[in-house]
């Protein structure tokens, strides 16, 4: 198994720092407003990952991390006329319902920022006391020159990130490029008690402190965006070793592409944001799943509608496969495991891994066409589509009870519970066939169509769902 480790920008094995268990930390939203479709592929990605890795047989620990204090929550809440707080609160419950509506497993711990200020406190004086940090008025910088490897993840040189840089009006930092640790007070920010005045942390220190207080110093996995390879997570990596000094504070960094929209980076400065929660309002959220799934995580996507539209029709045939196959207990065919086992051990292909459930469903198909059995297949479907998350979602009826009313009242169907309506309109369908009278039975079926309910006779029997 190898991954692909930005430290270092190569694929490497794969190898734990105790066997059989990874201890994996992801860089969460900064909560300053509602998702947007980039924020739905790294959690689906991190998702996909760990639950491979579950299914590889190891005991992974897994933390996401909300960052509901910074810059841009106090910005937006300026504009807005409210809280900090209250901006972080509405937005970290928009994030976790679209999380949740994507089928993302919950992770082992949520962190907060705001939780953590006493370890980000303990670790700036520790900071402090190494040389690698210092006071300047109310705030605390850390010192990048004193941290010589400061750059390998990103692969940028201190003295050319210096070149042309400048300080900002109302800094007192030494160096252009030293980053703050502690912000001293402004009127209207969030303030905490610290021993170099009031104030608040700087962005980097608080994922410094979340992780190695979750995970302990050295754990295994630290996930997040492309965009956050430089500066934040160079600065996270600088921070935390030099409070110790020893490395590494994680071993693989891994991080996925950005979402563009018509070849741009989406960036709400161009107006170019597509949000999380319409999409999944708009389409079928395990066919948004899917679309991000369908590339390598490592990979930029480009966003259309017309590409989840392709992907919600390639969701609808895994689960036509599905339902006409029935029950199974039999062991998974082995070759098909094998296959998707190899291109996911190459640093998490999904890419890839989806082509091998397409091959398995039509080799499966193939089988049920000729009355062969396909159980094999379907047990290895069933172990496939459980690691990457695309199994069938029962959804409720209930909001079409007005159009089922009215279908049923054409029919002759007497029930008001949304459940007991179908079960009637399909005696009645089978009735209808039974004695011959097609036109009648496909006006049940069509009419039911027509309100988002599909029909399907198979070899047990007619089954419905939500189209």
């Amino acid at each position: 198994m190898q991954v692909y480790n930005t430290l270092g920008r190569s694929l490497q094995p794969f190898e734990t720092r105790n066997p059989g268990q990874v201890a994996m930390y992801v860089c969460g939203p900064t909560v300053q407003s509602a998702p947007h479709v980039g924020h739905g592929r790294q959690a689906v990605a991190f998702d996909v990952i760990r639950r491979y890795l579950e299914w590889r047989g190891y005991q992974v620990q897994i933390v996401f991390n909300i960052t509901d204090v910074e810059d841009k929550i106090i910005n937006a809440a300026a504009e807005q006329g409210i809280t900090p707080s209250e901006v972080a609160e509405r937005s970290t419950a928009q994030f976790l319902d679209a999380y949740a509506r994507l089928g993302v497993s919950e992770p082992d711990a949520l962190t907060y920022a705001t939780e953590h200020i006493p370890q980000m406190l303990e670790l700036i004086g520790r900071l402090i006391e190494r040389g690698h940090a210092y006071v300047a008025g109310g705030d605390v910088y850390f010192a990048v020159r004193s941290f010589p490897p400061y750059g390998e993840l990103s692969g940028r040189n201190v003295d050319e990130l210096m070149a042309g840089a400048r300080i900002d009006p109302g800094e007192d930092k030494r160096d252009p490029h030293d980053f703050a640790l502690w912000k001293g007070s402004k009127p209207g920010e969030p303030t905490w008690d610290s021993p170099w005045g009031p104030g608040r942390p700087g962005w980097h220190i608080e994922c410094s402190a979340m992780a190695e207080g979750a995970l302990g110093f050295g754990f295994d996995i630290h996930g997040g965006g492309l965009d956050l390879v430089f500066p934040h997570h160079e600065n996270e990596i600088a921070q935390s070793e030099a409070g110790r000094d020893e490395r590494p504070f994680a071993k693989y960094w891994l991080h996925n592409g950005m979402v563009r929209l018509k070849g741009e980076k989406m960036a709400k400065s161009v107006g170019n944001i597509v949000g999380l929660l319409d999409l999944l309002d708009d389409y079928r959220p395990t066919a948004v799943r899917l679309f991000y799934l369908r590339a390598h995580y490592r990979q930029p996507i480009d966003y259309s509608p017309e590409l989840v539209v392709d992907a919600d029709a390639a969701l609808g045939r895994l689960w036509a496969f599905r339902r006409r196959s029935g029950e199974t207990d039999v062991a998974p065919d082995a070759e098909a495991l094998e296959r998707f086992a190899a291109a996911m051990d190459d640093d998490f292909n999904t890419a890839e891994a989806m082509g091998v459930l397409f091959d398995l469903v039509r080799e499966g198909n193939r089988h049920l066409d000729a009355g062969e059995d396909a159980a094999p297949y379907v047990a290895a479907f069933d172990e496939i589509i459980g690691v990457l998350g695309l199994g069938e979602v029962a959804e409720g009826i209930e909001d079409l009870l007005e159009p089922l009313l009215a279908i049923a009242g054409r029919f002759g169907v007497i029930a008001t519970v949304p459940d007991e309506i179908m079960s009637g309109l399909i005696a009645a369908r089978a009735g209808a066939r039974e004695e011959g009278d097609f036109e009648r039975a496909d006006s049940i079926r069509d009419s039911l169509a027509e309100a988002g309910v599909v029909v399907e006779d198979g070899s047990d029997g007619t089954s419905w769902h939500r189209r």
